[in-house]
């Protein structure tokens, strides 16, 4: 595996934040009325949590979608994973308090929704594994069946798509500072992530499991054990990015239109494509989509008209820019591949 292309991208785009941020402080340095220094002055520590806030469903998608495609098991169907775990944890916490939880009800509806993820995997992993289903189709399967069960149990239980709105998980007291618990998971969650693909063994079975397969299967290593692994990570991640999104920002599931997860899914998808199945990088890309989310709402504040429809479509056109004049991603040589123990 070559790892001469990661660092050129790596060196490429440090030297264009350089320029950006150089270009951005000399605008504020030397025409301070002007709009675009209004725009620099939005960046700050309140803007920094909102941003954290706004990337968490997209940064869990990302590690939970980087952890079943090295595997081998191509996972589209993040999308619906966090659809069903955000409706999940509003449904749980609120129908065991009567509509009023507490924070021990809250953290209950959160480790359901995961548990609901992770299920819903799991669903789909013995499809694709054991029935050697095609990953692609089964992963739209996943996400429209969410689109769909998550609002129609919605009007079952609250007569609409859309839930009464609960209380959100309190944040974290470090007696320096307050953190909201889904940020903090996901501060822990992406190094720890990085850690165990690159550090352990179980990371270098992830590895052989999406790019040789056969090679595992050879040293004794089962490999259907190994990409069961990836895709229920896949569905513990998107459970904690779904939960959080709707207990640590939300306090509602909206079940109109795309439902709240609204793209967050397949952002994520692009996201680890950017960062090229680097748990780090996968970061700093949901962190930069997300930074972009919540400077439109910045600039809306302060008066300045831009369509979110074209925030949302930067994402993707970021991932072809950087894949046409930065570097190619590598898709591992198994993804989508089935694989049967024995075979030649």
């Amino acid at each position: 595996m070559s790892y001469a292309e990661p660092s050129r991208k790596q060196r490429w785009l440090a030297g264009a934040a350089v320029l950006i941020v150089a270009a951005l402080l000399a605008v504020e340095l030397f025409f301070p009325e002007s709009p675009v220094s209004e725009i620099v002055r939005i960046v700050d520590a309140n803007y920094v949590r909102s941003v954290l806030r706004l990337a968490v469903p997209i940064a869990f998608a990302a590690l939970g979608g980087i952890f079943a495609e090295k595997s081998g098991v191509i996972n589209i169907g993040l999308e619906g994973l966090l659809i069903i775990s955000a409706f999940t944890s509003i449904a749980v916490a609120g129908t065991i308090s009567g509509g009023n939880p507490t924070q021990l009800q809250l953290w209950i509806g959160f480790f359901a929704a995961v548990l609901a993820s992770v299920l819903f995997a799991l669903l789909f992993a013995v499809v694709c594994i054991e029935f050697k289903a095609d990953q692609i189709i089964a992963g739209l399967a996943v996400w429209l069946i969410a689109l769909g069960v998550a609002p129609f149990a919605s009007k079952v239980i609250w007569g609409q798509v859309n839930s009464p709105p609960v209380a959100t998980l309190n944040n974290f007291d470090f007696v320096v500072f307050e953190a909201n618990p889904p940020v903090v998971m996901m501060l822990i969650s992406v190094p720890a992530a990085w850690w165990a693909l690159n550090r352990t063994a179980f990371g270098r079975w992830i590895e052989a499991s999406g790019e040789n397969p056969k090679a595992l299967d050879t040293v004794g290593v089962d490999v259907r054990k190994v990409r069961y692994s990836g895709v229920l990570l896949s569905g513990f991640f998107s459970g904690l990015g779904g939960a959080g999104l709707a207990l640590g920002r939300v306090g509602q599931f909206i079940g109109g239109g795309e439902t709240m997860i609204s793209g967050r899914g397949w952002i994520g998808i692009t996201a680890y494509l950017f960062g090229n199945y680097n748990p780090l990088g996968a970061f700093g890309a949901s962190f930069l989509f997300a930074s972009l989310d919540a400077l439109q709402i910045r600039l809306q504040q302060l008066g300045y008209s831009i369509p979110s429809e074209l925030i949302g479509i930067i994402p993707y056109v970021t991932v072809i820019v950087v894949l046409a004049f930065v570097g190619r991603t590598r898709i591992p040589d198994a993804a989508g591949d089935h694989y049967e123990s024995g075979e030649e």
